[in-house]
């Protein structure tokens, strides 16, 4: 499991910008404006060699209306979950009463504080951090998130101070065999399904959303084959979350995602498909696992509610066609043995060992359909195909000027590749290099016969000029 990050702080004093700097995104809002984030928001961190989760948080600023208390309990929520928290204070404002109540309470939750100093581009660093001592939180680290200074610095700082990640052969070792995680929306059946296949009332169902709290590993085995099922909490719409009744958490679902192999993503056919469906298979994309769609409650549908149900999925959801769907009753047994054969497809393909001929020649052959465009009146040239990871397959392509490639071009090689290689049900991500070229910002050096033919020439340029 990742460990997570949490960013805390009062308002405007850069939260968001640092989320985006460490994700490499644009995920978090930002502008100079306090209070605009209000929600905990999520992401996998990319800045530091290492693995790990960031939250950005509303922040706390100790007013007692009803939005600021609303984002405090997010805030509070987001610190419960973290493993490490960053405070960040503003470097030109200084110090003031808010950073020392908000350092006051976070020694109350006894989890490990950096404290970041944020906006200290332009000043002395020695000078801006003085007075921020006064916390009693150790050395401060000097940052500005905005121009993305000091930021590699911080990450490679704190990494002593996360807890390890727990690498693919020790998770092999706790969870043996295929590794399936269920997430959906709240009461779209998880674990009723996993109820089904494992032949016992292993997970407490109900009709009530959120029953599940945490994301719950089981071992199974089916046909020879070992399993690991992993039931995650619904994750629902912000808008509809109190703190006081929290029935899920962010975090477990994200981690039980990272965890799997395979996710089986719930729909509910009678509720359709919703915004947060996107929101959640997004969250899976981004990870890269292998996907099988089920959905879910199809008995006791009528022909033109099933046909609304198929035509949404394609409208909706057209980012997924290359995961296999499947139409169940969890409650009923309908079509749950079909998710099997799909699971492990997805799974063979996920972790497809594929030789370099092999792609090259691919390459070659979609070049060969398919030009790829001119640029600055010059062909990119895509010269040889390698695999640079599994789960999910990469495809690493060599070439020249391929950063100016179009995305409708490498979206006609993942279709290329995908058909061809006859993968299914996982993502395909491709990485381009160019090759540097040896001659650029070198002069050729004339020998003195071409110095006099030179001078020649240019004379009887002159001449001809007059």
């Amino acid at each position: 499991m990742k460990p997570v990050i949490a960013l805390v702080g009062r308002p405007n004093v850069g939260k968001s910008t640092l989320f985006n700097q460490l994700t490499r995104s644009r995920d978090a809002l930002v502008a100079d404006l306090p209070g605009l984030t209000r929600d905990r928001q999520y992401g996998t961190g990319r800045v530091g060699g290492y693995g790990y989760m960031v939250v950005d948080t509303g922040g706390l600023s100790g007013e007692s209306d009803t939005l600021d208390t609303l984002m405090a309990q997010q805030t509070r929520q987001a610190i419960r979950e973290a493993d490490l928290v960053m405070f960040l204070v503003d470097g030109r404002a200084g110090l003031c009463g808010a950073d020392e109540m908000i350092a006051q309470e976070l020694r109350g939750f006894n989890k490990p504080i950096v404290l970041v100093v944020n906006k200290t581009d332009g000043v002395d660093p020695q000078a801006v951090t003085a007075e921020f001592h006064r916390l009693g939180l150790g050395e401060p680290r000097t940052i500005a998130a905005a121009h993305g200074r000091g930021i590699q610095g911080l990450m490679a700082s704190v990494r002593p101070l996360l807890p390890e990640t727990v690498d693919e052969e020790e998770e092999g070792e706790r969870w043996p065999g295929i590794r399936i995680a269920f997430v959906g929306r709240p009461n779209a059946g998880k674990s009723t399904l996993i109820n089904r296949i494992l032949g016992e009332e292993r997970m407490v169902a109900t009709d009530i959303p959120g029953t599940t709290r945490d994301s719950v590993f089981v071992p199974f085995e089916r046909d020879g084959q070992v399993y690991t099922l992993i039931d995650t909490a619904g994750v629902r719409r912000r808008s509809r979350v109190k703190e006081t009744v929290e029935k899920f958490s962010v975090v477990k679902t994200i981690q039980a995602i990272d965890a799997a192999h395979v996710v089986i993503f719930l729909l509910d056919a009678r509720e359709g498909i919703a915004e947060q469906d996107a929101h959640l298979l997004g969250m899976v994309m981004d990870a890269g696992r292998a996907l099988v769609v089920a959905i879910n409650k199809w008995d006791g549908l009528t022909p033109d509610q099933r046909d609304r149900v198929k035509t949404d999925l394609l409208l909706k959801l057209p980012f997924l066609d290359f995961a296999e769907r499947r139409f169940i009753s969890a409650l009923h047994g309908t079509g749950v043995g079909d998710l099997f054969g799909a699971v492990q497809r997805a799974h063979e393909s996920a972790f497809r060992d594929m030789g370099t001929s092999v792609l090259t020649r691919l390459l070659e052959s979609a070049v060969v359909a398919h030009q790829p465009p001119l640029v600055r009146g010059r062909r990119i040239k895509l010269r040889y195909a390698h695999q640079g990871g599994r789960n999910p397959p990469v495809i690493v392509i060599h070439g020249n000027q391929t950063d100016a490639l179009p995305g409708a071009y490498k979206r006609y090689l993942t279709n290329h590749f995908r058909e061809h290689l006859q993968l299914v049900g996982t993502p395909i991500r491709l990485e381009f290099k160019s090759g540097e070229n040896p001659y650029e910002g070198k002069r050729n050096t004339l020998t003195p016969r071409q110095i006099h033919k030179r001078k020649r020439m240019m004379k009887h340029i002159k001449k001809k000029g007059r």
